[in-house]
């Protein structure tokens, strides 16, 4: 496995090096600003099921509720009475320069942890570990990355599955023209009218766009992991007792096994717009991580 994720790790998000080194940098501490403000800022995904998306016109999911209860602990070490929550919705463009910038102070979505991003960013434990596979329609007869060969493949810009598959293609000549969305909802959207043969993603990400498709029957999830990704909330790497307080929170869940019962909410059960389950029991890989949660990566 860590062969594959120091792959991934050199495969990342290269295109954010073009960012000017002014713009890496908040204006402020994220605490003083918070501080002063009586204000905390959640960048949100609109449609990264069941993680981070919209449903009546609220940001709900997985990495909502981690971001919730890390908000509170950054209420109480503050001492505040009081701390509005504003939310800002990004694209996988756009996530990290939020953050980055100070736009935003947590980013909660479904964002992969790796050596090139932490060269702008900070991340907390890992929430989840999963990996790439294809989403094809059910008549399609592609079952693996090599029977793209000549076909279009879809991915999501700024996406570290986007990267791997451009990787992957290059190093083995396959000849898949690659297509890149805005967002997950438009690359599902090409693959259902035939624009795209498929669309390379997470895994869970894919199960859960299926979840909340009110045809669910005319898609199907296939391949072998292409990448294994370990997705955490994104924060700014300029505060380090901010990010403290957040780690602290998150291990705290992890060790009173309250971080487990939200994972069975929003993997095991049925979840909004739907209410269908997508029925994914925790990895053996986050049980081993969470058995002693730590943000300390290899790769």
């Amino acid at each position: 496995m860590q062969s594959v994720l120091v792959s991934l790790a050199v495969a990342g998000c290269l295109a954010l090096q073009a960012w000017p080194a002014a713009a890496q940098a908040s204006a402020q501490p994220v605490l003083d600003r918070i501080r002063a403000s009586g204000r905390i800022t959640l960048a949100h995904r609109e449609s990264s099921i069941p993680f981070s998306y919209v449903d009546n016109g609220k940001p709900v999911g997985y990495s909502i509720d981690l971001c919730l209860r890390a908000v509170e602990a950054v209420k109480r070490s503050l001492g505040l009475k009081r701390l509005d929550i504003n939310y800002l919705p990004v694209t996988s463009e756009n996530r990290l320069a939020t953050i980055a910038t100070g736009r935003a102070d947590l980013e909660c979505g479904s964002t992969t942890n790796n050596a090139e991003r932490r060269n702008l960013v900070a991340f907390t434990v890992p929430d989840y570990i999963g990996g790439a596979r294809y989403l094809v329609r059910t008549d399609s007869p592609v079952a693996e990355l090599p029977q793209f060969e000549g076909r279009k493949l879809v991915s999501t810009k700024g996406s570290t599955a986007l990267q791997a598959v451009r990787h992957a293609n290059d190093e083995r000549l396959l000849r898949i023209k690659i297509l890149e969305a805005n967002d997950h909802a438009q690359a599902l959207e090409w693959v259902e009218r035939g624009e795209a043969d498929g669309f390379a993603m997470d895994d869970v990400l894919l199960f859960g766009l299926l979840a909340a498709h009110p045809h669910p029957e005319r898609f199907k999830v296939v391949g072998k992991l292409l990448t294994v990704e370990p997705l955490a909330i994104v924060l700014s790497k300029d505060d380090p007792a901010f990010k403290r307080i957040v780690d602290g929170e998150l291990k705290r869940i992890i060790r009173s096994r309250e971080a487990h019962e939200i994972y069975e909410r929003w993997f095991t059960r049925p979840i909004p717009p739907h209410h269908a389950a997508l029925n994914m029991p925790m990895s053996y890989l986050l049980k081993d991580l969470w058995k002693y949660p730590t943000d300390d990566m290899w790769f």
